[in-house]
């Protein structure tokens, strides 16, 4: 029986820009995609191929959770859509820094298509500092850090401020480098914004959950409801 290994340590959620550190909020522009001028914020430092683990994938993943429910492990840098019948669509995922984790649970409350960028001031005050000027609104479009779709994580009523959305860094999947978000392929994106329901739930394991080396074997476990016991 093949068994899998899942590290369940400080990781945190990867977020909408390069350089963020404060979690960055997006707001919807409808409408198709807007091209976009090209921004410090759209510079790439580092080129790589998204490894092949990473790339979407159907897994076998048992659990009780209702299908259409999304489970984020942002420690191996996965996200799971539940389809049923111990399925799942697995795909890979950009996390924040260390320091900018967060878990628990939320819902999917909103939806966008190619969703404008308006960095928080602390964020555009911190940038600068650095001399990286971060524009004070950025359209939607093929160089906005959000990129293609984005799903807003709601907490009851209140606005989490932290997304799933896609990337204009495709080279950033695996990596943990920005503030608070989880940041997909655009083509991965459009893949779960298509079958994401309004009110779905978002389970994400972060920090201050079970920690060390998890071993579960691959067939008759119920391994999510077991750690997502302290997360209900």
């Amino acid at each position: 029986m093949r068994k899998l290994a899942f590290t369940l340590t400080a990781g945190a959620i990867a977020a909408a820009s390069i350089f963020g550190a404060g979690s960055a909020r997006a707001f919807t522009q409808s409408g198709k995609p807007v091209p976009a001028a090209a921004s410090d914020v759209t510079q790439v430092a580092v080129q790589r191929q998204v490894p092949q683990k990473y790339k979407r994938k159907s897994v076998k993943l048992v659990t009780d959770e209702r299908p259409g429910t999304i489970i984020v492990d942002t420690n191996n840098k996965f996200l799971y859509f539940v389809e049923g019948n111990n399925r799942a669509t697995r795909y890979g995922i950009g996390v924040g820094r260390e320091g900018f984790g967060w878990s628990g649970v939320v819902k999917v409350q909103r939806k966008a298509e190619w969703p404008g960028w308006t960095p928080p001031k602390e964020m555009i005050r911190r940038e600068a500092a650095k001399g990286h000027i971060l524009p004070e609104y950025q359209e939607g479009g093929i160089d906005n850090p959000l990129g293609a779709r984005a799903l807003y994580l709601y907490k009851g009523r209140n606005d989490s401020g932290f997304r799933i959305h896609g990337t204009n860094q495709p080279w950033s999947i695996g990596l943990n480098m920005s503030s608070g978000c989880i940041r997909m392929m655009n083509k991965d994106v459009e893949h779960l914004y298509d079958r994401t329901s309004l009110g779905a739930k978002v389970i994400v394991i972060g920090p201050g959950n079970r920690q060390g080396n998890v071993q579960f074997a691959d067939q008759g476990v119920d391994y999510f409801r077991t750690l997502f016991s302290s997360l209900q």
